[in-house]
């Protein structure tokens, strides 16, 4: 299979957006371009930051997929049926999400500064505050793959090219990959929020605090900030707010109850038969992080951090239900993200 002559600019811009953990982290977001009855777009759990240095593009048939997206069916997500090339690679589990777009291009990306939007019950209200500039529309949260795309083309209308996707990112659309990057970056823009602030950790609590695997996180880190207001705890170990952070941080977060140490958290999960999560709040003193976490664990610890500091102290925050967690955690799609994650 020959990709069009355009694919070079589709890996360039990949790249580049797969290298700003703001964007996305690990092997999160998915791009592709559409060319001859051919959707090139990339593989699930691969990593977009090296699609100009690896092999990261599935071609599927264009046609297949749509007419499998207009018969409604919903039952089983099965976008490897479609792949014009059997290999080790799987097409994205959005590869109907992006059939949808007429445009040739489209970037689907794990946007913090959207995420910190998305996950709050007035989210579609408080994005329109800041997007009278868009040619945009809101999709409410459902399990990706073919129902959410059945969501996003029921809200696109004639010329939108950009979708924010409630407890979940944002995906744009253009005619050359340049133009939907401009638009994300625009996007983000238009979505830039003050970041929370606290005093700087407490490394000697912390290191007190460590063990069973766990060190104080970086003084830098998002998530010390997090364990240090009261407010961001709070949300944190309140629940699940979007698929990357269920599927690699696992549900909800975890606080050093009193008078508890990591070293007991690491224990009480292999107990349990779990891997420790890969990191642990302490309340008051900072973050810790559990060394031997997996890269996408450790990307998306980083991410909720920089996704919590965004949220204001007002916002009403929308968990995933005990439902939605489920379905997400039992998905084959996921179970396969985590097995090449853990490799």
């Amino acid at each position: 299979m020959n990709p069009p002559e355009d694919f070079s600019a589709l890996r360039r811009v990949s790249a580049r957006l797969g290298r700003d953990p703001l964007l996305v982290q690990s092997a999160g977001g998915n791009t592709s371009v559409k060319a001859d009855g051919v959707m090139w777009i990339k593989a699930s759990g691969t990593l977009l930051a090296q699609a100009e240095t690896q092999d990261i593009f599935v071609p599927v048939d264009l046609p297949a997929v749509r007419e499998w997206i207009a018969t409604g069916e919903v039952s089983v997500d099965r976008p490897a049926d479609f792949a014009l090339v059997h290999d080790a690679l799987r097409p994205s589990v959005e590869t109907s999400l992006h059939a949808v777009f007429p445009q040739r291009f489209v970037l689907h990306v794990h946007c913090v500064r959207t995420i910190a939007f998305a996950v709050r019950q007035d989210a579609r209200e408080r994005l329109a505050e800041k997007l009278s500039g868009f040619d945009w529309a809101f999709a409410e949260y459902i399990k990706p793959g073919i129902r959410l795309a059945h969501r996003v083309r029921d809200a696109l209308k004639a010329k939108t090219d950009v979708i924010a996707l409630g407890n979940h990112g944002l995906i744009v659309a253009g005619d050359s990959a340049e133009e939907a990057e401009e638009k994300i970056n625009a996007f983000a823009a238009a979505l830039e929020a003050p970041i929370a602030r606290a005093p700087a950790p407490d490394i000697a609590k912390l290191r007190s605090l460590a063990g069973g695997g766990y060190e104080p996180a970086p003084a830098d880190h998002p998530l010390n900030v997090v364990a240090l207001l009261p407010r961001l705890t709070a949300i944190a170990i309140g629940g699940s707010l979007y698929p990357d952070h269920l599927v690699f941080c696992g549900p909800a977060a975890t606080a050093l109850a009193e008078g508890e140490n990591a070293a007991r958290v690491a224990a009480r999960f292999r107990e349990r038969g779990l891997k420790p999560p890969p990191f642990v709040l302490a309340p008051g003193a900072g973050a810790l992080i559990f060394r031997d976490a997996s890269a996408g664990g450790a990307a998306l610890a980083r991410c909720l951090g920089d996704v919590l500091i965004r949220i204001p102290e007002d916002a009403p925050i929308k968990y995933f239900t005990e439902d939605e967690t489920r379905d997400l955690m039992e998905w084959d799609a996921e179970k396969y993200r985590q097995a090449l994650n853990a490799q």
